[in-house]
């Protein structure tokens, strides 16, 4: 299968916005394996909004668990017993841009991690980490973890202002990629990915279509 799996240093830090723009701009198809917390917008709910793409440019959710807790956490509560191989991405023709839950060392279920999860699928990793002071450690602590595991990482997408001795840094001492920065957007349409993606970073980096 051709496609990335997008994760982050930390939840909440924009990583949804960063998976949209991917799927947009690769002319792909999005993927989140589990949701948790149905209250408000889910991410796959708010990445068709993003960039205006149709409801079959994103597979459905393999569990979508009520409370916005940690997988394992929200799946107890329901009252889930999480089943790993129907988190594998489903086989599709279109590049998939597959969005994990938090960050890699996000409990999926007691005994196993999102980042060992992820080792089984076989995709390249693209890690989005945010600008903001405290990036350097939770990145290099994200990179390591997965090259202890052995998993390809595209590099690190940055999201957030110009901090260009943070971000040569990280990419430095992780001896990873540095793919581009994201930055802030006042409002996020699909035109305004378009042109942060054009503006920022580059097709062939993320092995996408020509």
């Amino acid at each position: 299968m051709n496609g990335v799996i997008v994760t982050g240093t930390d939840t909440g830090i924009g990583k949804t916005v960063a998976a949209a723009m991917l799927t947009l701009a690769l002319d792909g198809v999005y993927y989140k394996p589990i949701q948790s917390g149905l209250d408000d917008e889910t991410d796959t709910a708010a990445v068709l909004r993003m960039t205006g793409l149709t409801a079959d440019r994103a597979l459905p959710e393999a569990y979508r668990l009520t409370r916005p807790l940690s997988p394992h956490r929200a799946a107890e509560l329901d009252g889930v017993v999480m089943d790993l191989s129907r988190l594998d991405p489903p086989r599709t023709d279109r590049f998939v841009v597959v969005e994990g839950a938090g960050g890699l060392l996000v409990p999926v279920t007691r005994d196993r991690l999102q980042v060992d999860v992820f080792k089984t699928w076989g995709l390249p990793v693209v890690l989005c980490a945010r600008t903001a002071l405290g990036t350097i450690n939770h990145s290099l602590l994200s990179i390591e973890a997965l090259k202890a595991r052995n998993i390809p990482v595209v590099g690190v997408l940055f999201i957030g202002d110009e901090v260009e001795d943070s971000e040569h840094t990280i990419c430095e001492i992780g001896g990873v990629k540095r793919l581009g920065r994201l930055p802030w957007l006042d409002t996020v349409t699909p035109d305004a990915l378009r042109t942060a993606f054009a503006d920022n970073f580059n097709r062939a980096d993320f092995g996408g279509p020509k």
